[in-house]
């Protein structure tokens, strides 16, 4: 064939690194050089998105971080938050207590940091200390004296008013007679014995009537002293009770005011304290009981105790041992996760709670500071996300029950009072997320309003590969992997150019790298080496591929039997291998796909067979009517187009999708059109354009590998190769052995930019180019298309005039 385009060349097809390029004389001078600080690389756009949002303190201005996992989102994301976290102050720590006023409301208590443990053991202290303290109090000579002095005093009162009663009815001519029940008046005898009702009825009607008014003045004086007495009990009672107020406010009192003064400038605690000590007032009689002991078996139950529970302090928030601001990471952001819980325990066969089994969730332990969350998570609890993004609006989080939020029962439970939310959110997730978010949820556009997009790779400069360098150090540092030899350096950078897809770039996938680094560690180790070389790291990125290829071998084996035909040496017209891709997700692979063209009298134009099936998608579909594009662009400027042809992936029976086999196909149809065979031995892979020009395409280095593989299979001849886009030339990093065959001269890879040059490799011949009166060089691809056109547009006239006779 004569071929006009050259052959890439083998340093084409492949960067190679050698170890002297990378400028590094040793592993340790890598790990000497190496920051305090864990290398970043890169991703400068991300950093200082980042750097704005969370050194921004507009709590409106929350971060989303835009970046797949394989980029160490979270690696990056948490090392930025962390570093930036050290530098903030330490917040304050969050208690619920008891509210005197209204117990289904607990209060919440701001402390400083730290301050929230050392309050709870204070109140727990004072508790201790009163239980003892009012009981000895009130067992003291002084309270005892004072007491017995009221009530003697109480004595004297009511038995000289008993006396002057006494007199009263004793000059009336009655006796008193006092019970336990009440006092009474009864008639007396002249020698001072009392009356019977018998006695009473033998007096005379006018005694009689003189004893009944006697008797009702002397009620009425009863009456009135018995009042007096009521009077007085009542006021022992209020003397007793206020002694035991003096008594306990002296003692309770004492040891309050110490906390009133220690937590004096602390809002709210004051407050509480006042409360506490009113309460404690009101019951003194709890105080006043000792501890009962625990009774013998076989009644381990002891016996019925006041509770002090509402005196105990809930130290909800502690960031007693935090150090700056704290960075937490929700990994699983359920609502209770993320806002808390009322937790409940069962007592006689019921659910009951107070403030002491409030919990928090990861926004209180996050309030200060950060909270990371990953958005995919987050989204699959829809109470988590809508009501993060109440509490972001309203800045306050509150702790609800959230079975009563969704109506799922209705008993009696605390609704604590919410805490202010001071946290910057920081979710992570894929920018196809983030899109989605902020084109459907209005809200989500008003709350994150930081995006910090993360890159997939890098230019190639002798920076960013020492960079790179670096964060391979810091990767083995912190893994304690071995050290790694100059070559496996030079090796690793050849990868990291691997997963960019192109020589001039250098990836961001870290957490491939590090995998890839464990790996070869792993294997160094079983050979009982101190260092891993470039073998090393090449045998771990094999076995990563043989553990994902069985799929691909399976259908190698199926072209290698011929039940998958495809033919890669002799000529045929209008059939050509295609190339295409199959992405299995952990591991993706190129085959040859076998494109048939055949063409007929007729006017349906190109027609496309897999989406005729329905086997076609849109950018496919799209592709193929480029096609008619450019048959109408070259060849139809003086003829109508009366041509059916069909275009068809043989074998193929699963959804086509793409247009990198535009041009193969392109080339199929002239094929068929001209009637010049194509060399089978040369797959084609591009995209082509209505005016001719061949586009790049993905997957180039699959592509090439995976029709190399076929070629070696059936027998390499020397003419066997790949044509692909001229722009896909700096993303080749081909397999070695591929490149050894193109060195050797077995295989070959043609880089093109025009159909024209394309047509020449395949058939031998020149494409032809246009004349100024539109006709083409006589043995020319184009004529012969041209020719075979215009004989179809001949053949469609006779046709029609045979019919109108």
């Amino acid at each position: 064939m004569t071929v006009t385009v050259k052959t890439l060349k083998p340093e084409e097809v492949r960067l190679t690194v050698a170890p002297s390029d990378l400028k590094v004389t040793s592993f340790e001078e890598l790990l000497e050089t190496l920051e305090t600080e864990k290398p970043i690389m890169a991703q400068e756009r991300a950093i200082r998105a980042l750097d704005f949002g969370l050194n921004f303190e507009d709590l409106d201005f929350h971060m989303y971080v835009a970046g797949t996992p394989e980029l160490g989102t979270s690696y990056i994301t948490r090392a930025l938050v962390e570093s930036q976290a050290r530098e903030r102050p330490t917040p304050s720590d969050w208690c619920y207590v008891y509210n005197f006023k209204d117990p289904d409301v607990p209060k919440a208590l701001e402390l400083p940091p730290g301050k929230g443990r050392e309050f709870q053991k204070d109140m727990a202290d004072l508790i201790e200390t009163l239980r003892q303290k009012i009981p000895e109090a009130f067992e003291s000579e002084a309270y005892i004296t004072k007491k017995e002095q009221i009530i003697r005093e109480f004595n004297v009162t009511r038995a000289k008013i008993f006396e002057e009663l006494e007199q009263k009815v004793k000059a009336e001519g009655f006796i008193l007679n006092v019970e336990p029940f009440g006092m009474m008046i009864i008639p007396a005898k002249p020698d001072g014995t009392p009356m019977t009702p018998e006695d009473v009825k033998e007096l005379p009607e006018e005694v009689k009537e003189n004893l009944k008014r006697k008797s009702e003045f002397l009620q009425k004086e009863l009456n009135a002293t018995a009042r007096r007495i009521q009077q007085l009990e009542k006021d022992l009672r209020q003397k007793l009770k206020e002694l035991d107020r003096e008594v306990a406010l002296n003692v309770v009192g004492s040891f309050i005011q110490e906390l009133r003064e220690k937590y004096a400038t602390t809002k709210g605690v004051v407050s509480f304290l006042n409360e506490v000590q009113e309460d404690i007032i009101k019951h003194l009689d709890d105080f006043r009981q000792k501890p009962a002991p625990q009774p013998p078996m076989p009644f381990p139950m002891p016996p019925a105790q006041p509770s002090f529970t509402r005196y105990e302090v809930n130290v909800f928030v502690d960031n007693s041992e935090c150090q700056g601001a704290p960075v937490i990471f929700e990994p699983n952001p359920t609502y209770t996760n993320l806002f808390g819980t009322i937790e409940r325990k069962a007592q006689f066969g019921a659910l009951i709670t107070d403030f002491t089994m409030l919990k928090a969730g990861s926004l209180h332990k996050a309030n200060g500071g950060f909270l990371i969350v990953r958005a995919l998570d987050l989204l699959k609890y829809p109470f988590s996300w809508e009501n993060l993004k109440r509490a972001i609006k309203t800045r306050k989080i509150y702790l609800e029950d959230l079975a009563e939020q969704i109506g799922l029962f209705t008993t009696k439970t605390l609704k604590p009072e919410p805490i202010p939310f001071r946290a910057k959110v920081v979710l992570q997730g894929d920018p196809f997320i983030y899109h989605l978010l902020y084109i459907y949820d209005e809200n989500f556009r008003e709350v994150f309003k930081v995006k910090a997009h993360l890159d997939r790779w890098v230019d190639r400069t002798e920076e960013t590969t020492r960079q790179f360098l670096q964060a391979v150090a810091a990767m083995v540092k912190h893994n304690q992997l071995l050290p790694l030899e100059n070559d496996a350096l030079a090796k690793i950078v050849e990868y990291s150019c691997e997963l960019a897809g192109r020589q001039d770039k250098l990836s961001l996938e870290l957490p491939v790298i590090q995998d890839v680094l464990k790996e070869a560690h792993f294997w160094a180790k079983r050979e009982q080496k101190e260092a891993i070389n470039a073998f090393h790291i090449e045998k771990a990125i094999n076995e990563r591929k043989f553990r994902a290829n069985l799929s691909e071998e399976r259908l190698q084996e199926m072209i290698e039997k011929d039940i998958i035909k495809i033919q890669v040496d002799g000529e045929l017209c209008g059939s050509i291998n295609g190339l295409s891709v199959y992405d299995l997700g952990d591991y993706s692979f190129g085959r040859p796909t076998r494109i048939t063209a055949n063409i007929s009298l007729g006017k349906e134009g190109v027609v496309n067979i897999e989406r005729e099936a329905d086997l076609s998608g849109k950018i496919h579909t799209k592709g193929v009517l480029i096609l008619a594009g450019f048959l109408r662009e070259r060849f139809v400027h003086d003829k109508p187009l009366t041509l059916t042809a069909t275009l068809c992936f043989e074998q193929s029976y699963g959804l086509v999708d793409g247009d990198s086999a535009s041009s193969a196909e392109l080339f199929a149809l002239i094929s068929a059109l001209s009637g010049v065979p194509i060399y089978q031995g040369i797959a084609v892979t591009g995209s082509v354009s209505q005016k001719g020009d061949i586009q790049p395409v993905g997957g180039i280095n699959q592509k090439i590998e995976g029709f190399y593989k076929v070629c070696k299979a059936k027998g390499l001849n020397g003419k066997q190769g790949v044509i692909i886009p001229q722009a896909n030339v700096k993303e080749l990093m081909l397999d070695k052995e591929v490149v050894k065959a193109i060195e050797e001269g077995q295989f070959h890879i043609w880089a093109i930019s025009r159909v024209e040059e394309g047509i020449e490799i395949l058939t031998g011949k020149p494409a032809g180019e246009r004349k100024p009166d539109g006709t083409y060089p006589e043995g020319t691809i184009f004529y012969l298309v041209d020719q075979k056109l215009r004989e179809l547009a001949k053949l469609a006239r006779d046709f029609a005039k045979e019919e109108k006779k």
